[in-house]
């Protein structure tokens, strides 16, 4: 059996609302935002910087809707503001379809961008 490690989900052009560094690590994402493109409390996440170099990985915490906070170390890469992307992947040996939407300036759904399938 061949596994692939796929995309499966994928927030694209989230604004940080917040960086706090004394903040026990990880990521804080607003719960509509994680319901829409299938993220679970825990999971492990990218976080890839759209206007800048920054990249990490973390895990990711269900917050109020609206909500992309970065927390820990995770803050000393990021500031209010920023645009980044979220993403998960998966293994598997079964073709993905990746829920991805695209969010406005105030992290709300302004587009479904789940297109196609990734096959393994």
């Amino acid at each position: 059996m061949k596994f692939s490690q796929l995309l499966k989900s994928k927030i694209h052009h989230a604004r940080v609302t917040y960086a706090n560094p004394d903040y026990v690590g990880s990521i804080e994402v607003g719960g509509d935002l994680m319901d829409a493109v299938g993220l679970m409390d825990g999971e492990f996440v990218h976080v890839w910087a759209v206007d800048h170099t920054s990249r990490l990985e973390t895990y990711v915490f269900r917050g109020p809707n609206g909500v992309i906070g970065l927390n820990g170390g995770a803050a000393h890469f990021f500031k209010e503001g920023d645009r980044v992307i979220i993403a998960a992947f998966c293994m598997t040996d079964e073709p993905v379809i990746p829920q991805m939407v695209l969010v406005n300036e105030s992290n709300e759904i302004v587009r479904d961008m789940t297109p196609f399938t990734v096959h393994g």
